[in-house]
């Protein structure tokens, strides 16, 4: 039976974020503690960057080390060729290539550059030449997913799959879906396409755990492995992402989900670890209702009532 899997974009997405940072040593030190928990695979870098360059440079010679045991780093660029000539110059070999989908993105981001056609061309211009220079593993993200036409959106699916890509990335970019609504596009995608899909969803709504689980139910219905976008203690831009813990937690514990496995060999005893030094490099306290990781307040004084005052 297909399989859920965990990609962490803590290191790419989550530094996307108004006011926090992380320094090139605390990115290494998230890729190491996602290794040791057994995560698979980190969204470690902007590769094409070149101040990102040395720092990918180097985990991948860790990688090669051993220092991050089985976790597979990779990189992210815009569906562009040259963006993936950047990154394979570092040694990448895992990639995902991003291109905008929705009519909206199409209209008011491209603004008139691209059509639905160009957008096609552009992707799997860039999936080619990665399949040529020998990328290991292409990931393609639909941006905006959530809000481009459903046959278009298998248009797109079929046509990164037919040039070589590996899985689709559904992005619920605004965080606008629901769990039944991305449950029913995503299984009709995988049914129709039969490729596997990454979930990556924002909480803007507050569903981002809740969307990312029936997303991933929906893949594996479908009958195609299904890999979660998660971020460490659910930061992210706007209201953050799928927190990393409450989506294991949801897979191993939830009502009915017995039949969904995940295919990664997990060591929980890390994720501690993990969750407390991402909270001291962003400088973001774990809060106290956190599924996995909350603490219970500490004990204030009782609030006087107007007779004591």
């Amino acid at each position: 039976m297909p399989r859920i899997h965990f990609v962490d974009v803590t290191n790419r997405d989550t530094v996307q974020a108004s006011r926090i940072n992380l320094s090139k040593l605390q990115k290494t030190m998230v890729n190491f503690y996602l290794g040791q928990m057994g995560i698979h695979q980190s969204e470690f870098a902007f590769p094409f960057v070149k101040n990102e360059q040395n720092y990918a440079r180097a985990n991948l010679q860790l990688k090669a080390a051993g220092a991050f045991g089985d976790l597979i780093l990779e990189g992210w660029c815009r569906a562009i060729v040259s963006d993936v000539a950047e990154a394979v110059s570092t040694g990448v070999r895992d990639v995902n290539v991003s291109m905008s989908t929705s009519d909206q993105m199409i209209t008011y981001k491209f603004c008139g550059k691209l059509d639905r056609e160009a957008v096609i061309k552009e992707m799997t211009a860039a999936v080619t030449y990665a399949k040529q220079q020998g990328v290991s593993t292409i990931g393609v993200n639909a941006e905006d997913a959530s809000r481009t036409d459903l046959g278009y959106l298998v248009a797109f699916a079929q046509a990164a799959k037919d040039a070589g890509a590996d899985r689709l990335r559904y992005c619920d970019t605004l965080g606008y879906e629901t769990p039944v609504t991305i449950y029913r596009r995503t299984k009709v995608v995988a049914e129709q396409v039969e490729i596997p899909l990454e979930l990556h969803c924002h909480n803007d709504l507050g569903m981002a755990v809740a969307n990312s689980v029936a997303g991933a139910r929906g893949a594996i219905d479908a009958g195609v492995d299904a890999y979660i976008n998660t971020s460490v203690n659910g930061l992210g831009e706007r209201a953050g992402q799928a927190d990393l813990l409450s989506c294991i937690l949801a897979i191993k514990f939830a009502r009915e989900m017995d039949e969904y496995q995940i295919g990664d060999s997990l060591n929980l005893r890390i994720s501690a670890k993990l969750a407390n030094y991402v909270s001291y490099a962003f400088g973001v306290p774990i809060p106290s209702i956190n599924p996995a990781w909350g603490r219970t307040p500490s004990p204030t004084r009782r609030a006087s009532t107007p007779t004591e005052r």
